[in-house]
This record gives structure tokens, sequence and C-alpha cells, in this order.
């Protein structure tokens, strides 16, 4: 039996209100810099990439440049391929991986297809390593009729220019054991819900769009990523969070319908990873890799069968 867990924040069963919100963000302590760990490595980029400031949030006192690297020279000719990642602010790998490609991988495919690489499209989570931005919102649900999330709206916008262009859109996330001993309670008592999950996967998964699903480009993503680190395996009732696994180390659902950020470009192929960087059988740095690895799979994959 599952036994409720109490949230410290709002009256059980009591949607939050604006207090309860006040409340919440006071708790949240900012332990690490976007500008020291995100921007100066984007920065640092300029003379490979065009650097593109793509929007400006304005948190309490804080103001965070959302950023985002493009291709240099950007080709008419060529398919649009986008990285997102810290659309989680806390999911470190995500931020890193999509970094980490830019710097390193990204070159092998100038001449193939325009990048668009957005690395921490939620700065101010980042910094608080938080699942929600500055209004407890969750950005990765805004992306479809919802747009309360300046987060999803910023990169929405930077998309829209390129719409019926997209060729691949890879988001990297990553779950951890914070999922269940605090976002998950805490996204129960700020709806008056009860809390959901569990469990954590254990290993790397990826969550595809049901809607034009490719088992074979899921597949490949599979494939090459299993090389670095451990594919998280189905749970008793052969699912991975409660959705029926469709192959191995793989879930898809109706991705727009739920506001998930791989939704919105409609791209011809797209996913959505996520790691397990807890798990006793990994580690921070294998999680980047296998981020990064995921992103160079994907591209081969989509521009070998474009």
């Amino acid at each position: 039996m599952t036994l409720p867990r109490f949230y410290p924040i709002g009256t059980p069963g009591v949607p939050w209100g604006e207090p309860e919100r006040t409340a919440w963000r006071e708790r949240q302590v900012r332990s690490r810099r976007y500008d020291e760990d995100v921007v100066a490595r984007v920065d640092a980029m300029a003379d490979r990439f065009e650097v593109v400031r793509y929007g400006q949030l304005r948190y309490g006192p804080d103001d965070f440049a959302l950023m985002a690297l493009k291709s240099r020279p950007w080709r008419a000719d060529l398919p649009v391929a986008l990285v997102t990642g810290g659309v989680h602010g806390y999911e470190t790998s995500g931020v890193l991986g999509a970094l980490e490609f830019a710097e390193s991988h990204a070159a092998a495919y100038e001449d193939r297809v325009n990048l668009l690489i957005a690395p921490c499209v939620s700065p101010w989570a980042y910094e608080r390593i938080c699942r929600w931005n500055y209004h407890a919102i969750d950005p990765n649900r805004q992306f479809g009729a919802s747009r309360e999330s300046e987060e999803a709206s910023a990169l929405i916008a930077l998309g829209t220019p390129y719409l019926g262009q997209f060729l691949l859109h890879i988001d990297l996330h990553e779950t951890t054991d914070t999922d269940a001993s605090e976002f998950d309670p805490a996204k129960a008592a700020r709806d008056g819900g009860q809390p959901q999950r569990d469990s954590i996967p254990d290993g790397f998964y990826l969550v595809g769009n049901s809607e034009g699903f490719r088992r074979d480009f899921h597949e490949a993503v599979i494939a090459a990523v299993e090389q670095v680190t451990h594919i998280a395996p189905p749970d008793a009732a052969g699912q991975i969070i409660g959705c029926p696994v469709v192959a191995k180390g793989i879930i898809s659902f109706p991705v727009r319908q739920s506001g998930l950020c791989e939704g919105f470009t409609g791209a011809t192929f797209s996913t959505t990873t996520e790691v397990y960087p807890d798990s006793p059988r990994t580690s921070p740095q294998e999680c980047v890799k296998a981020q990064v690895t995921a992103v160079r799979a994907a591209l081969d994959f989509a521009l070998a069968h474009a």
C-alpha cells in the first residue's frame, strides 16, 4: 500500500494560490550559475556558430538571456535539426550533453544539416536544480495549447520560422531520484492531488511521438546508446512510467497533446531522451556521453533516411 506523502506547502487536496507559489519559490536555493556554466560556453563558440539571444527572462531580481547556437552559414537548401536541453533546468546531462555536442561534434554535420541548439531552455530552474520555472510551472507541459511558460513561448518563437523544415528534434532529459522524493509530491500539492510516482526507471530510455512514430529510428538510437550506458528495463507490467514498452527502452504517446517540447516542431524524426544519473550502474559523466551519443545517432539516422 502506498501512503500519501505530505508536502510542506499548502493544504492537502486544495490547489495552490499565489501565496503557496511564493512560499515554494522562497524554498528554492540558487546552487550554480547559468552565466558561468552555460553562457560562457555558448559565447566561446561564437567563431563557429551564430549566437542567438532569443529571449530575456526577468524573474525577481534576476535576468536571464535565453541562448541558442545556429549554424553558420545557414543554408536554405538544407533541412533543420533542433537539439534542446534543460527544458527542465535540473536535468544536468541534457544541458551538458547539448553543449558537448556543439563543441565537439557539430562540425561533422555542417555540410548536411542546419543545426539549431538551445542547450538550457530554463535557466532559472537550472540555477536552482529545479523542475519548474519561477512561477511553479512545468515548461515541458507548455508546448501545446497551453502557453503559460515564457521559456516555452520563447523557444516556440525561435523555431517558428523553420516549421516545415525540421528533419529532427531531439530533446535531452533525465530522471533523478528527486522526481519521486520532491517533484511528484510538489506537483500533487500544487494541483490538490495525490503523488503518483513511486519508482524511477533504472537506465536510459526514449519517449517517441505516437503521431508519426518511427520504431526503426528509435531502435537505432537505443542501439548506439547501449554501447555507452544501460537501457531501462520495463517494470512488472511491461511499462516504463506507466506507458507500454513498444521496443527495448522505447515508449511512445501523443506528445503534442501533453504539451511536451518534442512535439512543437513537427519534425520528421523526433524523440525525448531520459537517462538516470542516480543509478549505481552509471555516472554523471557517462550520462552526458549517452546524451551526446543519442544526438549523433539520431542525426546519422535522420540524414540517412531523409
